[in-house]
């Protein structure tokens, strides 16, 4: 973690990207309907975890990984770019919650559930472009090969968010809420498992 929070210009890069896109949408769209907010808002969450995730892996030279070979063990090196990313997702998710709601304002009803679902989405986004900048990292640093990869797995998640939070922003019931939210919950834990017991053999290459 002190390695990754060495490189402190990619995060102000990161939040100023943010808060321009969020900036701009004010001045095409400065009140949108609470449908239009929502989409807005995961469109601008998926492409911050693209820019503050998706080159975890690719940023390290090959020096820097033979190095890491010789004094970590796999498990040890995914866990904590998975923690590290988790943490870095977790806050600009918040963020991004909050220059919403400053600038688009807050169509909001349910807050507590609503927040709770921005965090977990954040947690959901970042653990799954950790686990695609880990194989993009071992098949030559192709950047493109996060694309290719990320588009189809990413539209399971985006769609439970989204399913999520629609009803969180208007007064209708949420009946089944939970279960839906236990099933987002268990997509994550199967994308953790996956990174902890795959990316060893991707160490060995």
């Amino acid at each position: 973690m002190l390695l990754e929070w060495r490189q402190q210009y990619s995060l102000y890069g990161i939040l100023l990207y943010l808060a321009s896109a969020v900036f701009l949408i004010n001045l095409l769209a400065p009140i949108p309907e609470p449908e239009t907010w929502n989409v807005l808002f995961w469109v601008i969450l998926l492409f911050v975890s693209v820019n503050a995730v998706a080159k975890s892996f690719l940023q390290e030279s090959k020096a820097r990984q033979l190095y890491y070979y010789s004094i970590f063990s796999a498990e040890e090196v995914i866990l904590s770019k998975l923690i590290y990313n988790a943490v870095l997702m977790l806050l600009m998710s918040l963020v991004a919650y909050l220059l919403f709601a400053l600038f688009l304002g807050n169509p909001a009803i349910h807050f507590g559930k609503f927040v709770l679902v921005v965090l977990v989405g954040g947690f959901s986004l970042s653990t799954l472009f950790t686990l695609l900048s880990a194989i993009a990292g071992k098949a030559g640093g192709n950047s493109a090969l996060i694309a290719i990869l990320g588009f189809p797995l990413v539209i399971p998640p985006l769609l439970l968010l989204s399913d999520l939070s629609k009803p969180l922003l208007s007064p209708m019931a949420t009946e089944g809420w939970w279960e839906l939210f236990f099933v987002l919950l268990a997509l994550n834990m199967l994308i953790l498992l996956l990174s902890y017991i795959l990316y060893p053999f991707l160490w060995r290459e």
